[in-house]
């Protein structure tokens, strides 16, 4: 691979499948069968399709940690289909489900790995380490030293996304990363990684079965039958208004105009700011506050300025000098780069019919209210219904226009 495309931080490499194949000895049929794919630098391209279809195969033969039998796999410009895959793999972050963090390793040790084979300086790994898990959302003071079994889920994913990007690769194959965790860890962790992609610009592949999270983080989106035949490439834009066929309806499903949430993000809507007093403040100011704002409620902040609790007049009346059990604690947040669907479900779990948007650190933002977003979904609503119509008008017009062209055509041979 190039120098300047292997070590530039700031930006992915084109990938090229041609014809592309594996065959396993004993199968007759083939499990990838002759994929032709080209991937732009700094995409995110993601592949997905029903359990056993290739795409994880198709995804492990761009690291050529399975081989392919016939093609070849071209990444920015470079065949590397020939050249020693060991290599090849350091130059390509690779992050999997369940993270697969090495258990008797330290965090630290765990994103260190590829540094460390390819012979960074101690000073250079450590300052590397550091990076990453601040850009990841994790404290390095707080992180590094652990082990995998002292972190959560989403925990043990961020960490394997932050040593998947230790060595600055410009490819990143990421396969159903997020596929064990729960759906709001699961969210949070999607938001993440389209941050992180705001900010590096690698190229993604991404494997997934989940069609929303296709939508949510795809720049395109493969949709693959058996053995990898590509039955559409195309936008989420596209692939949601326009499916190839009944085979993509079938895996776009229901409710193309609510999927269409998932294209919308949070910083695309009004973000309204609110009152906000932190835990440090005196009660009588609190009170002052919440009487001059003009609202029932007010917003309690922690020391870093995060969401902590909802706090209405009642709340303080029964404070009595105290608000650690006044109030109702924040049950759930999103980021800018939430999607829309995200925020909705968010509201609508909440009995005051709003969500709180946070910044990169978790520190308060702003909030989104059930209205803002009921006008955007009727916004997309309408945009579909208009789409639907012309879409009529067109064949209404094409077929009176055949059934004209017919008439004419009988009408001279009833002269001739």
């Amino acid at each position: 691979m190039p120098e300047d495309s292997a070590h530039n931080g700031h930006h992915g490499a084109s990938i090229e499948l041609e014809s592309l194949s594996k065959q396993y000895p004993g199968n007759p049929t083939p499990a990838v069968d002759n994929v032709n794919m080209e991937i732009k630098a700094g995409e995110v391209v993601i592949l997905v399709g029903p359990s056993g279809c290739g795409k994880s195969t198709t995804l492990k033969m761009i690291n050529r940690l399975i081989e392919p039998t016939g093609g070849r796999i071209r990444i920015g410009g470079e065949d590397v289909t020939d050249i020693d895959p060991v290599k090849l793999r350091r130059k390509v972050g690779y992050a999997i489900q369940s993270a697969g963090l090495f258990p008797h390793m330290t965090v630290a040790q765990n994103i260190a790995l590829v540094p460390k084979m390819i012979g960074w300086s101690k000073t250079r790994i450590a300052s590397r380490v550091e990076e990453l898990l601040d850009l990841v959302g994790l404290d390095a003071g707080e992180f590094r030293g652990r082990y995998p079994r002292q972190l959560s889920g989403g925990q043990q994913q961020r960490v394997g996304v932050a040593r998947a990007l230790a060595a600055d690769p410009p490819v990143l194959l990421m396969d159903e990363p997020f596929g064990a965790v729960d759906p709001i860890t699961r969210d949070h962790l999607q938001d993440e990684l389209i941050r992180l992609q705001h900010e590096l610009h690698k190229t993604i592949v991404f494997v997934t079965h989940d069609f929303d999270e296709a939508i949510k983080l795809g720049d395109r989106i493969a949709v693959l039958r058996e053995q990898s035949h590509i039955a559409q490439f195309d936008t989420p834009e596209a692939i949601l208004t326009n499916p190839a066929d009944d085979f993509v309806s079938g895996f776009v499903g229901a409710g193309a105009a609510l999927k269409r949430l998932n294209l919308s993000r949070v910083r695309d809507v009004e973000i309204t700011d609110y009152p906000t007093v932190t835990v440090d403040d005196p009660l009588q100011e609190i009170f002052n506050r919440l009487r001059s704002s003009g609202t029932n409620e007010i917003l309690l902040l922690d020391k870093r300025g995060r969401p902590y609790k909802w706090l209405r007049r009642g709340d303080l009346m029964r404070a009595r000098g105290s608000l650690a059990r006044a109030g109702t604690l924040v049950s759930d947040t999103v980021t800018r780069d939430a999607t829309l669907r995200d925020a909705l479900e968010a509201v609508l779990t909440d009995n005051a019919g709003r969500v709180v948007v946070t910044g990169r650190r978790g520190e308060y933002t702003g909030v989104v209210d059930m209205e803002t977003l009921m006008n955007s979904v009727h916004e997309l609503l309408d945009a579909d219904r208009l789409e639907a119509l012309e879409a009529q008008h067109e064949l209404e017009g094409a077929r009176a226009e055949r059934t004209h062209a017919e008439q004419e055509g009988e009408g001279g041979g009833m002269k001739a």
